[in-house]
C-alpha cells in the first residue's frame, strides 16, 4: 500500500521512498478524556486522526499512529479519564517526533484533538527539543480547536466549550455511531484564575454548554471550516 496516507500501512522500503519527497508527517494526538454522558472517551482522538486523514489528500500527507494519551488534570474525577503529567508527555512525545525525524522527516504537523494548556505547553516543548536536536526539521504544533473555537459567538454561543454544542455536533459529522442521545447543558463555573482542578460545585459534568441543538449539517460546517484553517496553516509554515 505504497500510496496509503497512513504511515502503518507503508512497508519500510515505501517508507523510504516517501520521505524522499519531503511530504507532510502529520501526528495526531487524542487524550483519554470523559466528554459528558453523550461523547465517548476517545473522541479527542477520533476527530484529530479523522482531520489528519482529510488534511493529508488534501497536503498530500503522511498520518503517523496517533499519539492517544495526553494530560487532562481537569477532567481527572471523572470516570475514564487517563491523565499523564506535562513531564511524561513531554518526554514521550519529544521521543517520537526525534526518531521521525531521525528517519528524514524536515515537516512535522503535530495536530492535537485536545487542548489543554498544559497539555498543549508540553507538545509545544517536545517540537521545540526535536528542532533543538535536528535543526533541519521544523515542526509546527496545534490543536484544532484553535480553528473550531474560531466559530464560538456566530455558529455556537460564545462561551461553549468541550464536549459542547461544537464538538457535539462535529463528533455527530464524523463519528455518529459513537454519540449517545443524551444532550446536556452544563455551566461551568471555574475561573481560570483558582489554581487547580474544578470542584464537582464548578464543573458538574465533563461538559461545557448547552448541547442540544447539535447536528450533523453544523459540525459539517465546523470540519470544513477546520480542514480549510489547517490547509493554510500547513502551507504558510511547512512550505515545501
Amino acid at each position: 500500500m505504497e500510496n496509503s496516507y497512513r504511515l502503518v500501512d507503508l512497508d519500510s522500503r515505501s517508507f523510504a521512498r516517501r520521505m524522499g519527497s519531503n511530504p507532510v508527517l502529520i501526528v495526531p494526538v487524542g487524550c483519554l478524556e470523559a466528554h459528558g454522558p453523550h461523547l465517548p472517551l476517545g473522541s479527542d482522538q477520533i476527530q484529530a486522526e479523522m482531520t489528519a486523514l482529510a488534511l493529508a489528500e488534501r497536503v498530500n500527507g503522511i498520518v503517523a499512529p496517533t499519539i492517544p494519551y495526553g494530560s487532562a488534570p481537569g477532567a481527572r474525577r471523572f470516570p475514564g479519564t487517563v491523565s499523564l503529567t506535562i513531564s511524561q508527555l513531554e518526554e514521550y512525545v519529544a521521543s517520537v517526533l526525534s526518531e521521525l525525524a531521525r528517519w528524514g522527516a524536515r515537516r512535522i504537523l503535530v495536530l492535537s484533538g485536545h487542548g489543554e494548556r498544559g497539555h498543549m505547553a508540553a507538545l509545544r516543548e517536545a517540537a521545540d527539543a526535536t528542532m533543538q536536536a535536528h535543526p533541519e526539521t521544523r515542526v509546527v504544533v496545534l490543536c484544532d480547536y484553535e480553528f473550531v473555537y474560531e466559530l464560538r459567538g456566530t455558529e455556537s454561543p460564545a462561551t461553549d466549550g468541550h464536549a459542547g454544542l461544537l464538538e457535539t455536533s462535529r463528533m455527530v459529522a464524523l463519528a455518529p455511531a459513537t454519540v449517545g442521545n443524551d444532550r446536556p447543558v452544563v455551566e461551568y463555573r471555574h475561573s481560570s484564575f483558582v489554581p487547580g482542578s474544578p470542584s464537582e460545585k464548578d464543573w458538574p459534568e465533563s461538559v461545557i454548554g448547552d448541547t442540544r441543538s447539535a447536528s450533523k449539517e453544523l459540525g459539517d460546517r465546523i470540519q470544513v471550516h477546520v480542514l480549510d484553517r489547517l490547509v493554510e496553516t500547513v502551507r504558510s509554515l511547512l512550505p515545501p
